[in-house]
């Protein structure tokens, strides 16, 4: 296809002002933007360099967003829980033999890398010393691993005989994060020699293994990221080579396969690779991927889709789950989705795979989780599920010892996301992407810095409060996001309204000389609704603005070895305790069987909102802490019941039968609840 500009490209996305108007206040003036302008490149922060396609958004350097509120609760509790102190549990973290800090090691080759991206952003993002030094050991034997040919890290062949470069596409993220932190030039030298080297390699032995061969997209990125910061000509030869050897995610009616976090982190292939092809069948081919899978095997709630390894045919009930590393894998793939294309739909799924389902896989203390977690899940077991669920084993237990992946993977997502709050704009402004308390410090308009605090408890209050810290007067936009579910937003800039007419699924772009002490507030007016999901027997789910909710089960944790529970494949150091590390299963106390009365023409005559206190410990994730419940009516359905492989059956045929009476039932949002019915059968009355 002809080679177009990306503004072209966008046909569903025009570059035009919705809406505007003069504020009567200043010379402030607010707009309603399908996304920013594409007309320049930001004179601070590194865009996309020519022939690249510009991306809508740029990634600030890691450390200029601090987070706050209950995004510092969650990092917190991934600190001092298992990622923080996986090294002392994973066999995989052992050091000694250890395959990236010994030549011949063995062991270690893709967990080292999957926890050190979360890990060592989390010791820069907290500024700990300890864990600074923890994770300069591996970043320091990484920089110390490169052969003279280019190669680095351990020399892992897959069954082919070749060289598999899975496990270093994940360390050339963290070595780019690394090099935002510290300007520490030997990245720049490191990651230039190992591309050099992938062109050398012959395409019949590049990529040819399943893993590295679905995953090719991360590589691709980090190829584009090293340009833009090089420009050397030679990296765009090897991303044509890189994209010509990777899985086609460019289908229109199928997969190259059904791993749910292949799925989730792959189908932005096409996308990265349209910012060099310029071809808008790639940029589409992403959003087809989103779209089938869900089509195909997401109508349920909670962001994402039944895979509780690979997507089955027949197998689409709310009961089939995500791996946790899908969570983490799709909220990562929606941050690198936002910035090439400025949709805040993936803006929308961040927050809906985060708010609803990600918080869901652990426990209150993150020191523990489980491998699936399904949007319907009354139990969570020790006991294999096959083949209800794909997986062969105790997959749905909370232990901190079970499995390679999810075990090592979680950890990237939480830094990722506070990553991502706020982004710079081409035209030398902020965008406010992702809502949390947090303070950014970033460069605007002249090169003045500036401090951008955000206060809330966004989303489980509706004002996003800002407030901004300068030292002079400097004139630049700022972008706020508006989400897909939110009708009537409205602003208040230093108590006055701003007179805009905000649109759902754009952006308001505030474009003024902004001052020291600036007051802004964004509303986000929440409502009920509720999504019906007729290839499911036309179960419902109930929504309050971003989050989803689940019937409140009372849970009955039970504590179990942490090593006798663990699934087949784990292995722990020696020394591990785990009576330190225990794990837990969950059952339920109380009914879980019911079906919900709603009036969908008015939801607020059957459904009421009630608030709680905002949790003293900044930790809404819990049915003990909820800030918010629904109270609801619901009949419990007798035939409803826990099928032959020990799981919540399949929906109920539709229309639902029940004699049984009236009750009033309580609703909490889904990611506060370990044991969920968030897909209710719909009873009709």
């Amino acid at each position: 296809m002809k080679r177009i500009f990306y503004s072209l490209a966008l046909c569903f996305s025009v570059l035009v002002s919705f809406s505007s108007c003069q504020q009567p206040a200043d010379d402030s003036q607010a707009t309603v933007v399908a996304h920013p302008e594409l007309h320049q490149q930001n004179d601070f922060y590194l865009s996309n360099q020519a022939p690249l396609q510009p991306a809508h958004f740029i990634k600030l350097p890691l450390g200029s967003i601090q987070p706050k509120g209950w995004i510092l609760k969650l990092l917190e509790l991934q600190k001092n829980g298992l990622c923080g102190h996986l090294g002392e549990i994973s066999a995989w973290l052992d050091k000694e033999n250890n395959a990236w800090l010994s030549e011949g090691g063995d062991h270690g080759w893709e967990e080292v890398p999957y926890w050190l991206r979360g890990y060592a952003d989390m010791a820069f993002i907290f500024d700990d010393e300890d864990m600074k030094q923890e994770a300069m050991v591996w970043i320091e034997a990484i920089l110390n691993s490169q052969q003279e040919n280019g190669w680095f890290g351990p020399e892992v062949r897959s069954g082919n005989g070749n060289l598999d470069y899975w496990s270093n596409m994940i360390v050339l993220f963290t070595l780019q994060n690394y090099y935002e932190y510290s300007g520490d030039e030997r990245v720049i030298d490191f990651m230039t020699k190992y591309f050099q080297f992938e062109l050398t390699v012959p395409d019949e032995e590049f990529l040819s293994s399943y893993w590295e061969n679905s995953r090719g997209g991360d590589n691709l990125y980090s190829v584009y990221w090293l340009y833009n910061h090089t420009r050397d000509a030679f990296l765009l030869e090897l991303a044509e080579k890189i994209h010509r050897n990777t899985a086609d995610w460019t289908q229109k009616s199928s997969l190259p396969n059904w791993h749910n976090v292949n799925i989730a982190q792959c189908f932005r292939e096409p996308a990265t690779w349209f910012m060099q092809s310029g071809d808008s069948a790639h940029y589409h081919a992403s959003y087809n991927v989103h779209d089938l899978i869900r089509r195909t095997f997401g109508q349920v709630p909670g962001g994402m889709f039944g895979s509780d390894e690979n997507s089955r045919l027949g197998y689409i009930d709310p009961r089939q789950g995500t791996e946790t590393c899908g969570f983490a894998e799709q909220m990562t793939s929606d941050g690198i989705m936002m910035r090439i294309t400025g949709d805040p739909l993936w803006a929308d799924n961040c927050e809906d795979v985060l708010f609803n389902s990600f918080t869901a896989a652990f426990t209150s203390d993150m020191k523990s989780l489980r491998y699936i977690t399904c949007p319907n899940g009354v139990t969570a077991d020790a006991e294999n599920h096959h083949p209800g669920i794909d997986n062969r084993g105790p997959f749905l237990t909370m232990n901190p010892f079970s499995s390679r992946c999810c075990q090592h993977n979680h950890g990237h997502a939480l830094p990722y996301y506070l990553q991502n709050l706020v982004m710079a704009s081409n035209d030398n402004g902020l965008a406010a992407i992702l809502y949390n308390s947090s303070v950014t410090t970033a460069k605007v308009g002249d090169g003045t810095e500036v401090t951008l605090n955000q206060e809330t408890n966004y989303p489980y209050e509706e004002d996003i409060r800002f407030s901004l810290n300068m030292e002079q007067n400097v004139a630049f936009p700022l972008y706020l996001r508006i989400p897909g579910w939110c009708e009537n937003a409205s602003l208040k800039l230093n108590g006055q309204p701003v007179q805009v007419s905000a649109q759902a699924g754009a952006y308001v772009k505030i474009d003024r000389e902004w001052a020291d002490g600036d007051q802004l507030t964004l509303n986000l007016p929440m409502s009920l609704s509720s999504r019906t999901w007729a290839v499911n027997q036309n179960s419902v789910s109930v929504d309050y603005g971003p989050l989803t909710f689940s019937l409140k089960i009372d849970e009955d944790y039970q504590k179990i070895s942490s090593i006798e529970s663990a699934i087949g494949d784990s292995k722990w150091q020696k020394d591990a305790d785990p009576e330190k590390w225990p794990a837990y299963t969950i059952d339920p106390k109380s009914p879980w069987n019911y079906g919900l009365i709603l009036d969908q023409e008015n939801l607020e005559a059957s459904l009421k909102i009630v608030r709680n206190d905002w949790p003293a410990d900044d930790y809404p994730f819990s049915l003990e802490n909820t800030p918010i419940e629904i109270q609801a009516k619901g009949r419990q359905i007798p035939s409803w019941t826990i099928d032959q492989y020990g799981l919540v059956d399949v929906q109920p045929r539709y229309p639902v039968q029940t004699s049984e009476p009236v009750e009033d039932i309580t609703l909490v949002p889904m990611g506060a609840a370990r044991l969920r019915i968030a897909a209710f059968p719909f009873l009709n009355e």
